[in-house]
Formats: structure tokens, sequence, C-alpha cells
């Protein structure tokens, strides 16, 4: 049985990174810089602090490339979205997560393995 830890809780910053390397792949700091700087405001030298981080945590690999840090990640996006998902459904709607697993269904926002995955993610985070 997983334990509760095991799902990764993501601070808003950590998903906006995370998103777009479920979205990309394996990226640089400097890639991922470009691609937030117009939504976030933040520094080169910032991105590279919260990848480290990350990476750290165990949420990004990070491997060195000719000289430059590449990194992966290392949950997968329902991974990221279950805790997301337990607090909106608690909190917010104040219902049962299948409920809210069932929104995505009826979205294109995840595949079908990314719907089964967050359900058994959720199913055994109970």
């Amino acid at each position: 049985m997983r334990k509760k830890e095991s799902i990764p809780e993501l601070t808003k910053a950590e998903y906006d990174i995370m998103r777009i390397l479920w979205k990309h792949g394996e990226q640089s700091v400097r890639e991922i810089y470009d691609a937030l700087k117009d939504t976030q405001g933040w520094a080169l030298t910032t991105v590279r602090t919260m990848m480290d981080r990350m990476a750290n945590k165990g949420l990004l690999e990070k491997e060195n490339y000719h000289g430059v840090f590449i990194f992966k990640p290392m949950i997968s996006r329902p991974a990221g979205l279950a805790r997301m998902v337990r607090f909106f459904a608690d909190r917010v709607l104040e219902t049962d997560t299948n409920t809210v697993v069932a929104m995505f269904s009826n979205t294109k926002g995840l595949s079908t393995d990314e719907i089964d995955e967050l359900k058994k993610l959720l199913d055994e985070d109970e």
C-alpha cells in the first residue's frame, strides 16, 4: 500500500515547472526560464535554484550533458495532480475525489491512462 507521503505535494511554482517538463520532456534551466519568463517574471537564477531544490526533493532528475544540466520529471503528471485533486475535492467542492476525476474524463486535459493512474493513486492514498 502506498503511503500518503509518496504522493508529492507540489507548490504552485513547482507545478508550473513540472507542467512544462511533462509537456515537452527533458529541458535545461534556460528552456524552462524561457517558457516561464513572460508569465512568472522569475530571474534565471531563481529558476535554477528552484529546479536544483526540486532535484534534491526527488521531483526531478538532473543530468550533466556537455556542461549543461538537463532536467527530467521523476514523477508522473497524475502523481503531481493527486494532492491538488484531493484538496479540491475535500475543501473546495466538498465531494469525493471520484467526482473530480470524472471532470477530467469529460475534458481532453488528461489521457485515459493518466486518468486511470490518478484514480489508482487516490484510491491507494485513502
